[in-house]
C-alpha cells in the first residue's frame, strides 16, 4: 500500500501573513515532522494562487483581503516546509480545491493501492474542500486528516470542518 501525504496551502500568507493566525503558526513544527515521516516521492502539496486581479474575482468580493498573489513572499510555501517538498509535486490552484491534484492522485490509484493523509490550512476551507474532492474522485480510498497538523480560520470552524469530514467518511485523528 502506498501512503501519500497531501499538504494543503502551508503558505506564508496563511501562517503569519495577510490571513495568518496563531493556530496556523503553531502547527508548522508538527507539519514539518509529518512531512519528514513520509518518503519524499509520496509528499504532495497545494498552493493557493491568485493574480493581481484577485480583488475583482468572486472570491475577492467575498474575502476582500489580498493574499497568495503569485510571486509574492506571502504566496510562497513556509521556507522550512518548502525545502522538504519537491517542486514537481506542488499543485497551484486558483480556488479552494485542486481538480488537478485530485486527477493526478486518481491516476496513481489506478496503479497502486493508496491511502491518503491530508494536513494544512485552512481546515474549514481548502483542507475540507480537497478532502471531499479526493473522496468524490476515489470513494474506496482511505482518506484521513490529522487535526494536530491543521488549523482553521477560527478554532470553532476548525472543529466544524473536522466534523464535516467525519460525516463524509474521512478518518479524523
Amino acid at each position: 500500500m502506498r501512503k501519500l501525504l497531501i499538504v494543503i496551502d502551508m503558505q506564508n500568507d496563511f501562517i503569519d501573513g495577510a490571513l495568518g493566525t496563531p493556530e496556523a503558526a503553531a502547527i508548522v513544527p508538527a507539519v514539518k515532522e509529518k512531512i519528514r515521516s513520509y518518503a519524499p516521492e509520496d509528499v504532495f502539496a497545494t498552493m493557493d494562487t491568485h493574480g493581481a486581479d484577485y480583488m475583482s474575482t468572486q472570491e475577492g468580493h467575498m474575502l476582500p483581503v489580498e493574499h497568495c498573489i503569485k510571486g509574492t513572499f506571502g504566496w510562497q510555501l513556509q521556507p522550512e516546509l518548502a525545502e522538504l517538498i519537491r517542486e514537481d509535486q506542488i499543485f497551484e490552484k486558483p480556488t479552494f480545491g485542486s481538480t488537478e491534484l485530485a486527477a493526478a492522485v486518481k491516476r496513481m490509484s489506478l496503479e497502486d493501492e493508496l491511502e491518503i493523509e491530508i494536513v494544512g490550512l485552512c481546515t474549514d476551507i481548502c483542507v475540507v474542500s480537497n478532502a471531499l474532492m479526493l473522496k468524490a474522485y476515489m470513494p474506496e480510498v482511505r482518506i484521513s486528516c490529522d487535526p494536530a497538523c491543521c488549523a482553521g480560520v477560527t478554532p470553532e470552524k476548525h472543529e466544524a470542518a473536522l466534523e464535516t469530514m467525519r460525516s463524509c467518511q474521512i478518518a479524523v485523528g
